[in-house]
């Protein structure tokens, strides 16, 4: 009996002296440094996805991008393309440029059409010719600013530029007139003096 309680008190006494250890414990005992330098660093949130940006719509060309380019250069197609923008749309804004261009192009990637743009360019059909500009002869392009321009969309369109605006137009022509073809064509755009049709079977 007297050897139970001995042990008893000797356990009692045992739990004392942890305890008592357990308050006296630091940091320091283990080789860890104490302060804020323990302290986990606070997560930070990153922002919510910007999902209009992920799914904006393709980028328009603008004049400012054009005459931050290169002197435009290249090739017959690249005449071919020049001259076309020149003599057609010289006179419209810049999305009106882009949008004849798009219809040239449009043409060149089409079985009803020639596979080139001086091709398309130089189609003639039904006693005349797909652009004026190419019956009456004219080569010469006389306004150096408007030139350069026209160089310089047609080469940013030949490199791919995203067609955007005339929603796959094969046809274009002034508002002042009303060719018998655009009665039976799907109109797709207005931009400046002219208005963009969509042969029916166009994109093969």
């Amino acid at each position: 009996m007297k050897r139970n309680l001995a042990t008893i008190a000797l356990a009692m006494a045992l739990a004392a002296t942890s305890a008592t250890a357990d308050a006296g414990w630091t940091t320091g005992m283990f080789g860890l440094q104490p302060g804020p330098a323990f302290i986990a660093p606070k997560l930070q949130r990153l922002p919510a996805p910007d999902l209009d940006a992920a799914f904006a719509p393709k980028v328009r060309l603008t004049e400012e991008w054009l005459m931050a380019q290169p002197a435009p250069e290249g090739d017959a197609e690249w005449q071919c393309l020049t001259e076309a923008l020149y003599f057609e749309a010289r006179g419209e804004s810049l999305e009106g440029q882009i949008a004849v261009a798009e219809v040239i192009l449009n043409r060149v990637d089409s079985p009803l059409y020639p596979r080139s743009v001086c091709g398309v360019v130089k189609q003639r059909g039904g006693g005349g010719c797909q652009f004026s500009y190419v019956c009456t002869g004219k080569k010469k392009m006389r306004e150096k600013a408007s030139a350069d321009l026209a160089g310089r969309i047609a080469r940013a369109m030949l490199d791919g530029a995203p067609r955007v605006l005339t929603d796959g137009a094969t046809h274009f022509h002034t508002k002042g007139v009303r060719p018998s073809w655009s009665k039976r064509f799907s109109r797709t755009a207005s931009i400046g003096s002219h208005l963009f049709y969509r042969q029916p079977g166009a994109k093969g």
